[in-house]
């Protein structure tokens, strides 16, 4: 297991390719992944690996979807759109280890006047200083509007700003679009949700975030246990 050190001193992603894109699940419409109505894409693979993350089954590479990013940007800008979102929100998984992939995502989704929030395990301080030698990085990091930095400390709990786990996070409103809500989730303003979805065969998806005891509660309620994409540390 990683001690806390380790997560917070992790070494710099290896650049990887950005013809394809390594992911799992894209939702069109949720309002339970960042400000607004917003689409999700959560991409598959994490070198962060948090102790008590949410969502394991997305740290290995083995078992993503994997397909051409110009397709993809293409595909998720318009569903983003024709849903009425007011842009995207990145996370996994960890979305700087594909940045090159999920700039060419994210710059197109700007150029609809959408918005980007990335989720990363990494810090800002730390990405910074990489992205001077590494301009799929930097690509990222100025097509996205919202920012959650840090990895999930799970002794760390966080309970009063939504979308982040643990205490030790930031988030950063890295262009004007969400300044004030920054300031408000600073303030304590805002709150947490969690969306519960089942499809004609049954299979059930949960994404947002509950604790263990509310989310399992709400589940034997509804009769139904969950199948798929989870996020707890609201992190990845």
């Amino acid at each position: 297991m990683r001690s806390v050190a380790e997560l917070l001193a992790r070494p710099e992603p290896e650049r990887r390719s950005g013809e394809t894109l390594r992911w799992s699940r894209f939702l069109s419409s949720t309002r339970a992944e960042g400000p607004g109505l917003r689409s999700a894409l959560w991409v598959q693979g994490c070198s962060v690996r948090c102790p008590g993350c949410f969502n394991p089954h997305l740290w290995a590479e083995t078992g993503a979807r994997l397909d051409t990013t110009s397709e993809l940007a293409a595909r998720f800008t318009t569903e983003t759109a024709a849903a009425g979102a007011e842009g995207i929100t990145l996370l996994g998984g960890e979305p700087f280890d594909q940045a090159e992939a999920l700039a060419e995502v994210a710059e197109s989704v700007r150029r609809e006047g959408l918005t980007v929030m990335t989720f990363t395990g990494y810090t800002l301080d730390a990405l910074r200083t990489w992205s001077s030698g590494r301009d799929d990085i930097a690509r990222l990091l100025d097509a996205t509007d919202l920012l959650v930095d840090g990895p999930f400390l799970r002794d760390r709990p966080d309970p009063g700003r939504p979308w982040l786990g643990s205490s030790n996070q930031g988030i950063t409103a890295l262009t004007p679009a969400y300044a004030d809500a920054v300031a408000a989730i600073e303030s304590g303003g805002g709150l947490d949700r969690v969306e519960i979805r089942i499809d004609p065969t049954g299979a059930v998806a949960v994404n947002g975030w509950a604790d263990d005891a509310a989310l399992a509660a709400l589940l034997d309620d509804l009769g139904v246990r969950a199948d798929g994409p989870l996020r707890k540390e609201k992190n990845r």
